[in-house]
């Protein structure tokens, strides 16, 4: 998979909704399903919310300016916390996996998880 992986300009241009080439499928999968993909969806929000730190450069107090940059960054991840599950869905499928890839792959890896820590027979009390 380390050779299917999108270089730096091609990351960025997925971080910002691109699609990456056919080669990379299987990676973008990877991306929306692993243990880290919830980090790796705030990482790629957090660069899609770079260019508004730009705010720093306007005329006022600094003050300000740092006040409405870290505020509007709260909000941007909180909106992207909000679609979180959506948007991983959305890149899956744009990147030609069928719908509900992610989510049931997501399901069977935490379902993978908890039976090799509490043992196969082990049903949560919510469930």
């Amino acid at each position: 998979m380390a050779t299917n992986r999108p270089g730096p300009l091609q990351w960025i241009w997925y971080a910002y909704g691109g699609k990456l080439p056919d080669r990379c499928a299987d990676w973008v999968l990877h991306d929306v399903t692993c243990r880290t993909w919830a980090l790796r969806h705030f990482a790629r929000s957090l660069v899609q919310l770079a260019p508004f730190c730009l705010l720093v450069l306007l005329p006022g107090p600094l003050s300000i300016r740092i006040s409405a940059i870290a505020l509007g960054l709260l909000v941007g991840l909180f909106y992207s916390g909000c679609y979180i599950g959506e948007t991983a869905e959305h890149r899956a499928i744009k990147h030609g996996h069928p719908p509900g890839t992610a989510r049931e792959t997501r399901e069977i890896a935490r379902d993978v998880r908890l039976a090799g820590k509490y043992g196969v027979d082990h049903r949560p009390w919510w469930r």
